[in-house]
């Protein structure tokens, strides 16, 4: 049997970090990182390039120059586990020993979540840029007028912001291509508010008027019907339906329709099928840790980072660079028989929202949605990251791609 003395589930920004850092902390132990894929994915620019303005080519490496030196790559997926033995079962490999596991694989895309979004999903004009970045901009592209309506699940989804970006981007997309005037934009969501950020909430309502975006909330997508092109919401019972101008709509009993020439969505997300029917889980499907240590609440020698963790927070990269530290400092401190850290991870989390071509804001909050910015934006001279901004565009686009595939990935600080 393999023995490690940590073995890492996943080779997506939060694995890859925890055993960089770990790596560099503890060079002696045997570290296993068990992912099946050959390759790498920067998926935060996934929606730069649904809108034609980053290349797809560029936000993907291979895997084995991901893997930090001195690390054993186990090319394998995961299938379960025997945690009173301490081993994770893999596909072909066998069983692992571990002395300490992280948990990090990421999430899994289910369209099987909505009825009928299985068949539609990457045809015609339904898109996403979390499964097919390139087909998204094609539809875009190509969308000559009519309803373009962008909506996302019930479910937590990776990156929350995502489908509002592409819907600004989009619009600035349209009015290029000369066919805004043709179209009515609609953003449904099964939220009661355009953010839960306050100061971030004014702005996006601000870019939401000028662009003359009609919102539509308390939306929960229950159904996509390709063949009529019309997405079916659930809604509150004492909900007064408005009528959206130049939009078709149908109505049902306890649900609305609205009809689409193009479609864009986030599909719903779960926690791996592995990890849903483990012991591992919470009420809620996702691995139940404590939410400062990101230790397991009933294993203490498991911890879990990411997407698949169970943390009332947003599930995004930014959150990951504050969770990863943490994780390989108590497993650090485990290792010397200390106590745990008292560096306690408090939600961090950072949601750069694309307003437009050359425009964004920067969310940054925590486990109360309390507005909390980086100062280091000082030294790029951006005084106020709630507001519209230049600078903040260079500084997705340009400025965190480098800091993750050279300082991030490297367990650098950042």
């Amino acid at each position: 049997m393999n023995a490690f003395d940590v073995v890492i589930i996943g080779g997506g920004t939060a694995g890859i970090m925890v055993a960089a850092h770990l790596r560099q902390k503890h060079p002696e132990l045997r570290l296993g990182v068990i992912e099946p894929s050959n390759t790498h994915w920067y998926q935060a620019a996934w929606t730069l390039v649904g809108a034609g303005t980053y290349d797809m080519d560029s936000t993907q490496r291979p895997m084995a120059s991901m893997i930090p030196k001195g690390v054993e790559w186990v090319q394998d997926a995961a299938t379960g586990f025997d945690l009173e033995a301490r081993e994770v079962h893999t596909e072909q490999s066998g069983a692992l020993h571990y002395r300490f596991l992280v948990v990090a694989p990421g999430l899994k895309i289910d369209p099987s979540l909505v009825k009928g979004l299985e068949q539609a999903l990457g045809h015609g004009p339904v898109c996403s840029v979390y499964t097919d970045p390139e087909h998204t901009w094609e539809t875009v592209r190509n969308f000559k007028g009519g309803t373009a309506l962008f909506t996302q699940p019930t479910t937590p989804i990776k990156c929350g912001g995502a489908p509002q970006k592409v819907m600004y981007l989009s619009d600035d997309a349209f009015r290029k291509q000369g066919v805004r005037e043709n179209a009515q934009v609609v953003y449904a969501t099964n939220g009661s508010v355009i953010f839960g950020v306050e100061p971030i909430k004014r702005t996006l309502q601000q870019v939401v008027d000028r662009k003359g975006i009609h919102t539509r909330f308390k939306h929960s997508l229950v159904e996509v019907d390709g063949e009529r092109q019309i997405a079916w919401y659930s809604v509150p019972e004492d909900m007064e339906l408005q009528p959206i101008p130049g939009v078709h709509m149908a109505q049902e009993e306890g649900r609305v329709g609205i009809h689409y020439d193009l479609l864009h969505l986030a599909p719903p997300q779960c926690a791996p099928d592995f990890i849903r029917s483990s012991e591992l889980v919470n009420a809620s499907g996702w691995v139940d840790v404590d939410h400062g240590t990101l230790q397991h609440n009933r294993y203490g020698n498991i911890f879990a980072l990411g997407d698949v963790a169970g943390l009332p927070t947003a599930k995004t990269g930014a959150a990951i660079r504050k969770q990863a530290p943490i994780v390989a400092e108590n497993i650090s401190r485990m290792l010397a028989e200390r106590a745990l850290s008292d560096v306690r991870y408090n939600g961090y989390a950072s949601c750069p929202l694309v307003t437009g071509y050359g425009k964004m804001v920067l969310a940054e909050f925590d486990y109360d949605n309390n507005f909390t910015p980086d100062p280091k934006l000082k030294r790029l001279l951006i005084r106020d990251s709630s507001k519209e901004s230049r600078r903040l565009w260079w500084f997705k686009k340009y400025i965190l791609p480098w800091l993750y595939w050279n300082k991030m990935m490297k367990g650098k600080p950042v």
